[in-house]
């Protein structure tokens, strides 16, 4: 699989721009049959020596414009975090399905469950740092599902390099999600993470358990980017149903 060709920036011009900001990865091991029934066909699930991942990533987002006609003053920000896992289309594609998205903005919400049809939720979210610790949680309204956690970064490990395990968690540029029976893509282009290695101090979360997916073991994989600036680029269809 062609995994270096979705980190090329697309032709034409982007819809809109974001810059996300003081990035927590967290990243468990997961059975490929644990993720299968909750992955619409005909995505497949994308694998690193056969294993599947799951994701959790809290971060901030800032300098939001959702379309290229909006005026960098009226740019906005919140928080966000998102439960992903990561897939392909016939072999090719790489990209990621979410379980869930939490925002800290109603008017986020709405925009990316209308014009994404993306699973957003509205949360109450805060963030802090004292020293280099970050501690960051975040409470969804509708049914309480919930993060926790403090950690802080540790070792600068610079970009991910190709065939690696990080970049296979990271440098993904290709999102899937499904409307009206159709399965759309999307694509995002910005540089290369900046990455570290970082120390997860403490971690409770119910945001699995509320996606369907089985009981998490073991710590997970925990890496820090202080953040990139992206393009955004609009949907387009597949051609393919979503079964």
């Amino acid at each position: 699989m062609d995994r270096i060709a979705p980190t090329r920036r697309p032709e034409g011009r982007a819809q809109g721009s974001q810059s996300w900001r003081e990035l927590l990865f967290l990243h468990w091991p997961v059975p490929v049959d644990a993720l299968r029934a909750l992955i619409p066909e005909p995505l497949s699930i994308d694998t690193h020596d056969g294993v599947a991942w799951i994701g959790i990533v809290p971060f901030e987002m800032q300098a939001v414009r959702p379309w290229r006609w909006v005026p960098r003053w009226a740019a906005f920000e919140f928080l966000e975090c998102n439960l992903r896992t990561y897939v392909h289309l016939d072999g090719k594609d790489p990209g990621v399905w979410f379980f869930s998205l939490e925002a800290a903005s109603r008017l986020a919400v709405w925009a990316a469950r209308a014009g994404w049809s993306l699973p957003y939720h509205f949360a109450d979210m805060h963030t802090a740092r004292a020293d280099a610790t970050t501690e960051y949680r975040t409470q969804r309204r509708s049914d309480g599902a919930m993060l926790e956690c403090r950690y802080r970064p540790t070792i600068d490990l610079g970009a991910s390099k190709p065939d690696t395990l990080e970049f296979f968690l990271f440098e993904r540029y290709l999102l899937y999600s499904a409307r009206r029976g159709q399965l759309k893509l999307g694509q995002v282009h910005h540089a290369p993470y900046p990455t570290w290695a970082a120390e997860l101090e403490s971690c409770t979360q119910t945001l699995t358990g509320a996606a369907g997916l089985p009981p998490l073991e073991g710590a997970p994989l925990c890496h820090y980017s202080p953040g990139v600036d992206v393009e955004i680029f609009p949907l387009k269809a597949t051609g393919r149903r979503v079964g």
